[in-house]
This record gives structure tokens, sequence and C-alpha cells, in this order.
């Protein structure tokens, strides 16, 4: 070998190489925002009517469909809920969503309750309705478990009264 040739080292192109892609991803990278508990879903569970009117209806054990939109970037969700019960009452809000990790999230919403005649988990006549609750998404599926009250105030023909129902259930993201 002559002294004027130099051995060259594979590791330090190695090197070289590594350290030309870790540049480009540092100085190339935009930060990642969080989109908490992200996603649409349709679901199903039971419902529980926790309150009664002065003729003693309304507490009761139900069911409840349940579908969210979720609006794409942005802290806003759509719900609406239809709560089986010995009368039914459709429950939509308009949501402002927390988010509390990338698959979990409070919100509260605010809308209406519309029920039918017969005493429903959330009263008997049509009511203003506040609805806290919570989501979250499984890791790794497309399924979401979510749970809430709704709050319906005078919702009771004879004597008004605030009515109250809990939630849960399990549903499918789209």
């Amino acid at each position: 070998m002559n002294i004027n040739q130099k051995q060259k080292n594979p590791f330090h192109s190695i090197l070289l190489g590594t350290g030309a892609i870790a540049t480009t991803l540092i100085f190339q990278t935009k930060p990642v925002t969080a989109q908490a508990a992200y996603g649409s879903y349709v679901g199903v569970g039971p419902t529980f009517g926790v309150t009664r009117n002065v003729a003693g209806d309304g507490q009761q054990v139900g069911g409840v469909i349940a579908v969210r939109y979720k609006f794409l970037e942005a802290p806003f969700s759509f719900r609406t809920q239809a709560l089986i019960g010995q009368g039914t009452a459709v429950v939509p809000t308009f949501s402002y969503d927390f988010p509390l990790s990338w698959q979990t999230e409070l919100y509260v919403g605010a809308g209406a309750s519309f029920a039918s005649q017969g005493p429903s988990p959330v009263g008997d006549q049509t009511a203003f309705a506040l609805q806290p609750g919570i989501d979250y998404m499984v890791p790794n599926s497309n399924l979401a478990l979510f749970g809430n009250a709704v709050v319906a105030f005078d919702a009771y023909r004879d004597g008004g009264g605030t009515a109250f129902s809990l939630q849960t259930g399990l549903g499918l993201r789209f």
C-alpha cells in the first residue's frame, strides 16, 4: 500500500449516513398535535332513568342507541342518543370535547330532550338538556367505550322537575 493512499473505514460511511438521515428528520419534521378520541361512532348499551315524576314514573332501565359525529381538527362533536324504556326520548346535543390522552376525552354537551308521551328515562316532555360524559377509543381496534349522563330540566308534565339518566355502552367507530 502506498503511503499516500489511506484505507477507507466502512464505519465512517455508516456514521456519516446515519448523521445525515437524523439531521434531515430533525429539521424536516413538524410537531405532532394530539387529536384525542379521534373518530365518530355508533353504539348501543343500557340506560338508567334515575329520577321520578310526582306520579312515580320515570325511574327505569332501558336501552340506548348512541351516535357521535366528530368534527375533524376541532374540539366539537354532534351527538344524538335514543333512550328507549317505558317511553322513548331522542337527545341531540352539540358538545365541546376536552382531550385527556390520545384515546380518552371528557365532553360536555348542550341540546334538547324530545320525549314521548309515556315516561322515558329523561322525562315525558321536551326539555333543555345537558350531557357530560367520557369517550375512550380502544387502541388497535375500531371500538369506542362511552359513558354519559343526561340532565333534562323541567322534563316532567306533572310537577315539572329535572330528569336524570345514566348511559354507557360500546360503539363501532367509522
